[in-house]
C-alpha cells in the first residue's frame, strides 16, 4: 500500500489492465455527462447504472459506489459504473437515506441521518462479501458519500472490510455552503427535512464525533480527490486532510483548465482516469490527459 501526504501535482494515469472476464465481453458506452443519469432514471426507475449490480466474482475487490445527497444508486454513477465494469471490476451501488414510498419518491436518497446510512451500508457489504466470496471492497463516494463510508468503517465494523477509498468532493470538516452565521438559524428546518444535511454542518456533533476518532484507519489507502470549482462543498479544501496513509489531489493542479464542478467530477474523464489511478495502488502517476474521452 502507498503513502502520500501531498497533492499531487501533473499526475499520469494508467488504465487498469483488462481482466479475461472483461475482454470477453463488449465495452460499455461510457458517457461523460452527469445529466445522462437522470435521463437513464426516468427510463429505468429504481434501476442501476450499466456495469453495476451483475451478478459477478473477481479477482480484485469489488467496488462500492456510494451517492450523494438526493442522489441514488443510478443516476451518479453512469460514468464510472460502466468504466469501472469495463476494467474487469465487480461494481455495486446502493441507496440509502431514501424517504420511502414509490418511485419517484424512492429516488431520492441520502436524507436519513448518516449514521442510519452507515447501517445500511454495513449491511449491504456484509451482502457483498458474501455474494461475490471477497474478503473486502474498494470504496467510491461522492460528497456526502465520502462520510457514510467512514462512518461505518469508524463505528459499525468496516475497518478490516475496505482496501482502497477514493472520496470525491469530501468534506471532512462539513460544509459551510449556507454561510458561517447561518446554520444555527436553518439547523431546526435541516433537521426535519434533511437530517444529513444538518450533519455535515460545520461543527455538528455528527462531524465531532467522527473527527474524534482520526477518520483515517491505518489500514486503508485514501485518496481525496478535490475541485477548486466546489460550490457544494464549501470551502473546497474540506476535503483536504494529512495523514500518512491519505493521497490529496486537487483536479486543477493536475489539469489547470478543467472546469468540473460538485457534480462534474462525476463525469470528467480526468476525475475517472485518477480513480482509476487510485483503486490501482497509484501504480503509475506523472501527467493525466485533460478533458478527453478515454
Amino acid at each position: 500500500m502507498l503513502s502520500r501526504t501531498l497533492p499531487v501535482l501533473g499526475a499520469t494515469v494508467i488504465a487498469l489492465a483488462i481482466t479475461p472476464t472483461a475482454l470477453a465481453q463488449a465495452p460499455l458506452p461510457v458517457p461523460y455527462d452527469y445529466h445522462n443519469g437522470v435521463v437513464v432514471e426516468l427510463g429505468n426507475p429504481g434501476g442501476s447504472p450499466s456495469g453495476a449490480n451483475i451478478p459477478c466474482t473477481s479477482e480484485q475487490e469489488p467496488v462500492v459506489l456510494v451517492h450523494n445527497t438526493a442522489g441514488n444508486k443510478q443516476i451518479g454513477w453512469q460514468t464510472l459504473a460502466p468504466l469501472l465494469a469495463n476494467e474487469g471490476r465487480c461494481v455495486v451501488s446502493f441507496t440509502y437515506g431514501e424517504f420511502g414510498g414509490p418511485w419517484p419518491i424512492d429516488a431520492v436518497g441520502g436524507f436519513g441521518p448518516i449514521d442510519a446510512a452507515a447501517h445500511e451500508m454495513a449491511a449491504f457489504v456484509d451482502d457483498v462479501l458474501a455474494r461475490t466470496g471477497a474478503e473486502q471492497v474498494d470504496i467510491v463516494g461522492h460528497s456526502q458519500g465520502t462520510l457514510v463510508p467512514s462512518q461505518w468503517v469508524q463505528f459499525h465494523g468496516g475497518a478490516d472490510k475496505v482496501d482502497d477509498y477514493v472520496s470525491l468532493a469530501p468534506m471532512w470538516h462539513g460544509t459551510d455552503v449556507f454561510g458561517s452565521q447561518t446554520p444555527d438559524v436553518v439547523r431546526p428546518a435541516l433537521e426535519a427535512a434533511c437530517a444529513a444535511c444538518a450533519d455535515m454542518l460545520p461543527g455538528s456533533p455528527f462531524l465531532e464525533r467522527l473527527r474524534s476518532t482520526g477518520i483515517f484507519e491505518p489500514t486503508i489507502d485514501y485518496t481525496n480527490i478535490l475541485t477548486r470549482h466546489d460550490r457544494t462543498v464549501v470551502p473546497y479544501t474540506s476535503g483536504y486532510a494529512e495523514a500518512p496513509n491519505v493521497t490529496n489531489i486537487v483536479l486543477q493542479d493536475v489539469c489547470p483548465s478543467n472546469p468540473a464542478g460538485h457534480l462534474g467530477l462525476l463525469a470528467d474523464p480526468t476525475t475517472a482516469e485518477l480513480v482509476l489511478s487510485a483503486l490501482d495502488d497509484h501504480s503509475s502517476i506523472d501527467s493525466a490527459s485533460c478533458g478527453q474521452d478515454r
